[in-house]
């Protein structure tokens, strides 16, 4: 099943803070719903293991994500996949805009996903609801660490 997803959210903080942040793991890992582990790799990316629930279905997905066509301060491509055992998998990216706006910094993003097993079988309703109640936690947790 596949699944697009964009928006925007406005950050009081410097495109170089905001930067800065969307590269530290620490920071990250506090930010993403669910996430239990998250270092970086040698080849620029990361490896991540998080627990997500979506409606009934409860899993643990381990992957990796990989960061290209890296423009600091302006934004990059985030590229992942991951394995939740009988829960299904995941796998696409995101391009990553950062603008300057307001005195701050307007971050915007466009997501393309695709996902098979149980969880495509939720149906896409139920998988959207969910995906944009996981992106808004994270870029609320975001908001708050580029803030704080």
């Amino acid at each position: 099943m596949a699944m697009t997803m964009s928006g925007e959210v406005q950050l009081a903080a410097s495109r170089e803070v905001v930067w800065e942040k969307l590269n530290d793991p620490a920071v990250l890992k506090s930010c993403i719903p669910g996430c239990e582990e998250l270092e970086a790799t040698d080849e620029g990316g990361f490896r991540a293991t998080a627990k997500i629930k979506v409606g009934p279905v409860s899993a643990r997905f381990k992957g990796k994500v990989t960061l290209s066509d890296l423009d600091p301060p302006n934004g990059y491509k985030i590229s992942g996949e991951g394995e939740g055992g009988v829960a299904g998998f995941a796998k696409g990216g995101a391009t990553v805009a950062l603008t300057e706006k307001d005195g701050g910094t307007l971050l915007t993003y466009n997501v393309e996903a695709q996902i098979g097993g149980k969880l495509a079988q939720l149906g896409q309703r139920l998988i959207n609801g969910s995906a944009k109640k996981i992106a808004d936690e994270f870029f609320g947790n975001f908001a708050k660490a580029v803030q704080g």
